[in-house]
C-alpha cells in the first residue's frame, strides 16, 4: 500500500485534480507540497492539527512539505467558513503570532538538512505593487466564477466586503509564488479550500503553461455534522499554557461513541490492520478505544510523558484517587471578598463557567460537585484555609474536573 492508498483507506481524502497525477507524487516521493497557515491566534488549534499530521505523513513517505506562514494573508483574513469579517490584527501581533506557529510546527516536521521548508507568505505579498498585480493577475481572473465558490456565497447575505474578496486572488498567487521559486508542485488543505486551491492551480496554468495539483482534506466533523476542536470554553489548542495537556487528553477522551473509531483512523499513525480490528468494537470496548485515542494524540502534541500524566491523572480521577496533573486553578487574595469565595466565583476563575449566570444554572441543575459532595445551594462560600494543602477537586457536569488551591 502506497501512502496515496493509505490516505484514502484512512478516509482523509476529499477532492483532488488528477488523482493518477497526485497518485504518482506523493507513492514516489516526488511531491514537493504545501499547505498554508494563516496566524489568527498565537497557537495552533485542533483544527490544524489534521493538516500537520498529514504533512508528517507525507514527509515520512519521502516527500517535502512546505509549510506556509500566512504572514501576508493574515493582514486579510480568509472569508471560508466565516458568517462575519475576521478581526483586524496589528502587524506587532501577526509576527508574534507567526513565531509562535514555528515552534509548534517542529514537533510534527523535521526541518534539517532540506527535508522540509517554512517561509512567509509576506516576504512577497507586503512588497506587491497594487497597479501590477491588476495588470499580471486580474486578468486571469473571473469575477462571475468567483463569486459561485462556496466560501463567497456564504458571505454574500450579510454581505461580503472587497477587502476579503481578494484573499482567493492572494492565496492563488502564494501557489504561483511557490511553484516557481521552491517547485512546489502540490497544494493541501481543508474541503473548505477548494475553490482557492483550483484558483491557484488554473493562475499556473494560465501564466506558466504548466500543471499544478491540489488535493483536499476531509474536515474533522462530529456525528452531527459539526467541527470538532471546540468546546464550551473555546478552541482546543495545542500550546499547553492555553489548553494543558490534561484538558487536551480529556477531550479526546470524551469524544462521542460514534466518532471514536473515525478519529483514530484518521489521525492516529497507528497501523490500518490494528485499527481495523477495532471497528467490530462496542460498548466498554469503546472507552478502551477513547483512552487510545486521546493517549495518541497527547503524545503526538505534547510528548509521551505528558500523555503518561494526563492518562494516570484521568484514571486516578475516576476511581477517586489522587489526581496530580489535573488541571489546576490558583486562587489569590483577590479573589476573596471580605474572606470567602462563593462556588459561583470558583467556576468563573478556573474557566468552568464563562460567567456567574451559566455558574449558577450549573449548580442549580445539580451538575456541579465539590470533593466527590454535589453543590445544590448558590451560596456556598469558602475561606482561604478549605483549599489549603492538596485543594478541592470541582467538578462541572460529567468530564469538567479542576484542583483549586490557594496561591
Amino acid at each position: 500500500m502506497g501512502i496515496y492508498e493509505e490516505l484514502q483507506a484512512r478516509g482523509l481524502i476529499a477532492q483532488v485534480t488528477d488523482e493518477e497525477r497526485i497518485r504518482d507524487l506523493v507513492n514516489n516521493g516526488k511531491a514537493t507540497f504545501y499547505i498554508g497557515f494563516d496566524p489568527t491566534a498565537d497557537s495552533l488549534h485542533v483544527g490544524h492539527f489534521m493538516a500537520l499530521c498529514l504533512m508528517k505523513r507525507l514527509q515520512e513517505a519521502g516527500n517535502k512539505p512546505i509549510a506556509l506562514i500566512g504572514g501576508g494573508t493574515g493582514y486579510i483574513g480568509d472569508p471560508s467558513g466565516r458568517s462575519d469579517m475576521r478581526s483586524m490584527m496589528t502587524p506587532e501581533q501577526i509576527q508574534h503570532n507567526c513565531d509562535c506557529f514555528k515552534k509548534q510546527m517542529s514537533r510534527f516536521i523535521d526541518f534539517s538538512e532540506g527535508k522540509a521548508l517554512m517561509v512567509n507568505n509576506a516576504d512577497w505579498l507586503l512588497d506587491l505593487n497594487y497597479i501590477e498585480v491588476l495588470r499580471e493577475i486580474g486578468p486571469h481572473f473571473s469575477v462571475n466564477r468567483m463569486l459561485t465558490a462556496e466560501c463567497y456565497k456564504q458571505r454574500m447575505e450579510k454581505g461580503l466586503s472587497f477587502l476579503e474578496f481578494n484573499y482567493m486572488i492572494m492565496q492563488a498567487y502564494d501557489f504561483y509564488e511557490l511553484f516557481q521559486n521552491y517547485g512546489c508542485n502540490l497544494e493541501f488543505g481543508g474541503d473548505d479550500q477548494w475553490s482557492n486551491m483550483l484558483a491557484g492551480t488554473e493562475l499556473i496554468r494560465r501564466k506558466l503553461g504548466k500543471d499544478a495539483s491540489a488535493m483536499t482534506i476531509t474536515l474533522l466533523l462530529n456525528s452531527e455534522g459539526k467541527k470538532m476542536g471546540k468546546t464550551q470554553s473555546g478552541a482546543v489548542w495545542l500550546d499547553p499554557e492555553k489548553t494543558s495537556p490534561f484538558d487536551f487528553y480529556q477531550y479526546w477522551r470524551n469524544v462521542g461513541d460514534a466518532d471514536v473509531l473515525k478519529c483514530i483512523r484518521m489521525l492516529t499513525f497507528l497501523p490500518l490492520e490494528e485499527i481495523d480490528k477495532m471497528d467490530a468494537w462496542e460498548g466498554a470496548q469503546l472507552n478502551t478505544a477513547k483512552e487510545i485515542l486521546a493517549y495518541e494524540l497527547t503524545k503526538l502534541v505534547h510528548g509521551e510523558e505528558e500523555a503518561k500524566k494526563a492518562q494516570e491523572s484521568a484514571r486516578a480521577l475516576f476511581s477517586q484517587g489522587n489526581a496530580d496533573n489535573m488541571p489546576t486553578t490558583e486562587l489569590e487574595e483577590g479573589d476573596f471578598q471580605e474572606g470567602k469565595i462563593d462556588i459561583l466565583a470558583v467556576l468563573v476563575k478556573g474557566g468552568q463557567a464563562s460567567s456567574r449566570s451559566e455558574a449558577r444554572r450549573a449548580v442549580t441543575q445539580g451538575g456541579v460537585s465539590v470533593d466527590g459532595e454535589k453543590i445544590t445551594d448558590i451560596a456556598t462560600a469558602y475561606v482561604p484555609a478549605d483549599f489549603e494543602g492538596e485543594g478541592k477537586i470541582v467538578k462541572k457536569g460529567k468530564k469538567n474536573f479542576r484542583r483549586v488551591i490557594v496561591k
